[in-house]
């Protein structure tokens, strides 16, 4: 996740009025020129047809859960426009592929682009060279090396999903005597797992009687999360809660939870997978919450990039332009609003 972006400032000219207009004022039946109206609906996207937009969309190649599911929400939420076009690539975690995908849009002169880039620092050229182009960019998730390189970012809260697990998991143990906590993280060569450690750790300094007694670091596999679990439970016989960065993940730690016959403790889970959401729903094992990274990103991302090209701006929002820059909360989802996001959980 991104820390610091540049904002750019907006720029509106006003239709400068006579000397007799200041005088006489507008009578009720005079219409406004559109660039005066002050009628919102005019000039932000909403669901009626608009103009058409024809969309390229570069994602990822589907070997996880949550990628599949950025997919799916892209092409999903494309067809739910009559105006849209998608034009969307196979999916690829080539970085080369991916950037002949990416130049093979420019060259169809699609009107905008979205991108989910399989690494940001490498593909910020091709984002520069379609930006330059005339081609506005909205950069999906993985951030480009450079704001010029996209018009807009939106991408998820790995910080806040830290954050949201270790207020959740403080609240719940606020008030035991010297409680105990562990971790089961990703991959720790990932700037993302060392963002959602730092999340959690800073949520924890909250709670004096809480203390972070171990920390693992898995893979984001269903076998990575049962192996190293293991070594959890064997190092670690007394604990009361466990953060999982990841649902994927999380299976397998389940799967070692359940070999162990432990059911001391609560277990928060990371990103929203339908099967977590499940087992919150069931309420039969220590899986009590899970912390969104959500894949709908992708489908607010096709939103954007209508909007962008029809030249409006979004709902609930005062400005004429799509903002530059849009972080994705990350919610608590647990047995009490756990019906409200099943809809959003992914396999």
């Amino acid at each position: 996740m991104p820390t610091n972006t540049s904002r750019r400032g907006l720029l509106f000219g006003a239709a400068a009025l006579s000397t007799g207009a200041l005088i006489t004022g507008c009578t009720s039946n005079e219409s406004k020129d559109d660039e005066g109206s002050s009628d919102r609906s005019q000039q932000v996207a909403d669901d009626k047809p608009g103009k058409k937009v024809t969309i390229g969309f570069a994602g990822p190649q589907a070997d996880h859960g949550w990628l599949n599911a950025i997919n799916d929400q892209a092409k999903k939420r494309a067809e739910k426009y009559e105006d849209v076009t998608l034009e969307a690539t196979e999916g690829s975690n080539d970085t080369a592929a991916q950037i002949g995908q990416v130049e093979t849009l420019i060259n169809k002169k699609v009107d905008v682009l979205v991108i989910l880039p399989a690494d940001g620092k490498a593909l910020t050229q091709v984002g520069l060279k379609a930006m330059r182009a005339g081609i506005p960019v909205v950069n999906l998730d993985r951030v480009f090396a450079t704001p010029q390189a996209y018009r807009c970012w939106i991408g998820g809260d790995n910080y806040g999903m830290g954050l949201s697990a270790g207020h959740y998991i403080g609240e719940k143990l606020k008030d035991k005597k010297s409680a105990r906590v562990v971790e089961l993280a990703g991959l720790d060569n990932l700037e993302l797992t060392k963002q959602r450690s730092k999340g959690f750790d800073d949520a924890l300094k909250n709670y004096s009687n809480i203390k972070k007694v171990a920390r693992q670091a898995a893979d984001f596999t269903v076998e990575s999360g049962q192996s190293k679990m293991s070594q959890l439970l064997q190092a670690q016989k007394n604990f009361d809660a466990l953060w999982n960065h990841d649902d994927d993940q999380g299976v397998g730690a389940l799967r070692a939870i359940k070999q162990a016959g432990r059911d001391d403790f609560l277990m928060v889970g990371g990103a929203g997978a339908l099967s977590a959401m499940q087992a919150i729903e069931a309420d039969n094992s220590v899986l009590k919450a899970t912390v969104l990274y959500p894949p709908t990103m992708a489908a607010s991302a096709i939103d954007l990039a209508r909007a962008l090209g029809q030249g409006k701006g979004v709902g609930g929002m005062a400005e004429f332009e799509i903002p530059s820059f849009v972080t994705c909360y990350s919610a608590v989802v647990d047995k009490e609003n756990v019906g409200r996001y099943m809809s959003t959980g992914f396999k």
